[in-house]
């Protein structure tokens, strides 16, 4: 499924987008093409593409192919779908303690539906944070891990 939506392959590349990406929520995918989450996460992302296309982009970016942004956003888990508006890293607050990403696959395309309508609404009145419409039993558990320097 990922066939039908853009990749890109390098920092400049997801620099661009980040910045020329105006008016609509930027969806970037990280993750690898042949992971089996990112699979079914990419087939809810293409199905949706189309009928969220006047409110979202969304590129899937490979995280071994750009690492600069993969540590940067602390990417451990794969995958993670990061959000951006108008250059602005946008957050969500899922109910877990991090508010960067989302972790994993949506469960169900609905899910991912609500999630960029209310990022849209809330990117266009000015937020930068916003709270998750999705049901907290669809969203997935992990421990975050933070190694002390």
């Amino acid at each position: 499924m990922s066939l039908f939506l853009p990749k890109l392959s390098s920092k400049k590349n997801v620099d661009e987008v980040i910045k020329t990406v105006a008016e609509k929520v930027l969806v970037l995918r990280f993750g690898r093409d042949d992971d089996s989450v990112c699979m079914q996460l990419d087939e809810i992302l293409s199905k949706t593409s189309h009928d969220l296309s006047n409110m979202t982009s969304i590129y899937l970016v490979d995280v071994d192919k750009v690492p600069v942004y993969t540590r940067y956003f602390d990417i451990s888990y794969i995958p993670s779908t990061i959000f951006f508006f108008n250059g602005q890293h946008m957050k969500v607050d899922y109910g877990s303690p991090d508010h960067t990403k989302f972790v994993g696959s949506f469960k169900t395309k609905q899910d991912f539906i609500d999630l960029v309508e209310v990022l849209y609404r809330g990117a266009m009145r000015g937020k930068l944070i916003v709270q998750s419409p999705i049901d907290p039993r669809n969203i997935p558990k992990y421990d975050l891990l933070y190694h002390g320097i």
